[in-house]
């Protein structure tokens, strides 16, 4: 499922513990605080695959602005040439 620009995959991690994966959809890394993540396990252990995206969703809602951002268009982390 894509939402707000991430892809969400939901996924159980033992018996009845769902857990969701975000990526970003353009495959870019994640970022955070300048640290880049090919993709983020966020939440917890739910009891059902949709509990798990829809605590995803309310990850990428709360933390949008962080998350949006890759190196090169964050203009705190982009390298400059002299």
């Amino acid at each position: 499922m894509i939402y707000g620009g991430f892809e969400i995959q939901s996924f159980e991690a033992g018996s009845g513990l769902w857990h969701a994966r975000i990526q970003r959809a353009d495959l870019e890394p994640v970022v955070i605080d300048g640290m880049l993540f090919p993709t983020l396990e966020v939440g917890f252990a739910w009891p059902d695959p949709d509990a798990a995206v829809a605590d995803a969703k309310a990850h990428i809602d709360r933390f949008e602005q962080r998350f949006a951002s890759s190196p090169r268009t964050r203009p705190d982390l982009a390298r400059t040439s002299r």
